[in-house]
Parts: structure tokens; sequence; C-alpha cells
């Protein structure tokens, strides 16, 4: 902000001058109080009374004084002034306020850009309870972006940006900016700064999607394909694509399909599905689990077993789902 800059810098310049009139003043032998009060009167230009007289260097570096202080603390005050009329000191807090907010988050989302990809995404990670923090360069779509999420405003590309979004302790990382190529700089930069981050980029043409591969993201989601294979399924299978939105996005339906990792130490783990009973325990139905190889394994049979680090695939309630997270606890 150009206008906080140059209020520091006025600031500081007025600092100066009064620490440089009240050295001076203690030059020519005033007490260190008097200089003090000799210095701020005349700065002001309220000019009371002269503390003790003065020899003719002393009125000339008052003069001196007069000249550089008053013209420092008016344009100081002008750009105190302007700065209260634009609301920039109100905003300039309320940044504060969000960066400390950011500073304490664990585990929460970084979307980069916040054009209709990144306004959809923030909106349904922000309503499942995760916390969110959007990187945007654009004044606009930052403002937009405040009302729902934490934001960021700057270049996502830039490595102390990313630092400001707390990448250090961030569970995810989606960067969904109007070009492939700063989509491929955000993840080359956000793997160089975290080895371990999950980084989800969008594409926009299907050429990219293997160099962002490459440079680092671990999914890549080209929007125009997914639109085009959604569109499919609504012609080929209408009742199951419909059945899949509602349980995922919709929540008009009392059901919802979630992921549940089997940490290592679970009671689950070692156990076959039939031993570990977790239909009957939980209600929760397991779909489907995924190894740490990726490999999925659909409609489990009743003889398989369990291992940590497993993903499962599950669908119930939100107290089954619940009720089998805890079961799948250390």
């Amino acid at each position: 902000m150009e206008t906080w800059r140059q209020l520091r810098f006025g600031l500081a310049a007025l600092v100066g001058v009064l620490v440089a009139g009240t050295a001076g003043y203690v030059a020519f032998g005033f007490s260190l109080l008097d200089a003090v009060y000799q210095t701020v009167t005349t700065v002001s230009t309220v000019g009371f009374r002269e503390v003790q007289p003065l020899s003719t260097g002393g009125r000339i570096f008052t003069i001196v004084l007069i000249l550089v202080g008053v013209g420092t603390a008016l344009y100081t005050f002008t750009l105190v002034l302007e700065a209260v009329v634009k609301g920039q000191i109100q905003e300039l807090l309320g940044r504060k306020r969000m960066e400390r907010q950011i500073a304490r988050m664990a585990d929460h989302v970084i979307v980069c850009g916040f054009g209709r990809v990144g306004r959809n995404l923030a909106h349904y990670v922000s309503s499942a309870g995760q916390d969110v923090v959007v990187v945007e360069n654009d004044p606009d779509r930052a403002t937009a972006a405040e009302a729902s999420a934490h934001v960021v405003r700057g270049d996502a590309t830039s490595d102390e940006v990313l630092k400001e979004a707390g990448i250090e302790r961030a569970r995810v990382l989606v960067t969904a900016l109007t070009t492939d190529a700063d989509n491929l700089f955000v993840t080359l930069t956000a793997r160089s700064l975290r080895a371990d981050l999950f980084i989800v980029a969008r594409a926009r043409v299907e050429g990219s999607e293997a160099k962002l591969g490459q440079a680092g993201a671990d999914r890549v989601v080209n929007p125009q394909g997914i639109g085009g294979a959604r569109m499919a399924a609504f012609v080929l299978q209408p009742h199951v694509a419909e059945f899949l939105d509602v349980v995922m996005h919709d929540g008009s339906l009392e059901f919802r399909l979630e992921e549940v990792r089997v940490p290592s130490g679970s009671p689950l783990a070692g156990r076959s599905l039939r031993d570990a009973q977790i239909r009957d325990s939980t209600g929760a139905l397991i779909l489907a689990l995924r190894d740490s190889g990726g490999e999925f394994t659909t409609n489990p049979l009743p003889e398989t077993v369990l291992e940590a680090g497993q993903i499962l695939i599950a669908i119930g309630t939100e107290a089954q789902l619940k009720a089998l997270a805890a079961a799948a606890r250390p």
C-alpha cells in the first residue's frame, strides 16, 4: 500500500526531527525536559515562549527547525488524514488481524486464485468446516474472497506470499490460476517449499496435465474434461450421477461419502472386515479400500484384512461416519 509506506516515512521523519531538535537544544545548554518542550512547541507552531534566551546560533537552529519540522508535521498530518478518510488504517488493521489468524492455523487448505473455479472450491471446502486461505493478486477478487475466507493479497508464485499463507502448516494447496504456466510455477514453488504437501493443480489444456504432474502436483484437474464426463454421466446414467452429486455436494440426503484413514496403531489394523464388524458396530458401509500404493479394492470381501495406512471409502450418515472414524483411531 503506497499510502501506508508514505505514512511510515512521514512518521519516521517527524520522530527524526523531534530527536534532532531535542539534541540541538541540549547542545545549546537546555535541560532534556526543556529541550523536548522547546522542540515540540516550535514544531507544532504553538510557540508559547522560549524556555531561556537563545544565542545567535540557537536562533538560526530554531529557524531551520521551524522550516523543516513544520513542513514534516504538515506532511505527516495530511497522510494520516488521507489514510483515515480512505479507511486504509482500518483495512490495514483488519489485514494484520487476518495475518495473526493465519499464523495460528494448521492443516488448512490454500487456494491460489479466486476465479470461478477457486470461488466454488473455497465455498465447498469452507462449507465442510475446513479452514481456507485464498491467495489472490486481483484487488476486486481479493475483496470478494474476504467475505468467506482468509485472504493473502499477493502473487501466488512468490515464496514469501505462500509462506504468509502458512504453507509450512497447510494440509493441501490448490492452484487454480488463469493460465497453466502460472499453475505450473506455483506447483514448482510449493513443492520446493514443502516436499510432503498435497498439491492439486488446475489444467486448462490437456497437454499441460503431464507437465503439472512432473512439476510435483499430486492431482491434476481439467475442469473442461470433468465437465464433459459429468454431462456424459447424466446422459448415460442420470440417476447414479444425480445420487453422487447429492451425496457429495448437496447435503439434502442424510447419507454422505467420506474417507477414513487407518492410522498406525489402529485397532482395525490387522483385522478382517468380518472380524472388525464395522457395519454392525458403526452402521457405515465400506465401499472400497485404497492402499498406500494408490491401488483401489472395490466392494472388498469380508475376508479382506485391513492394514495401517489404508484409506476406507465409506458411506453412511454423519453419526455413522463419525463412529467409523472413532473406531479407526488408536
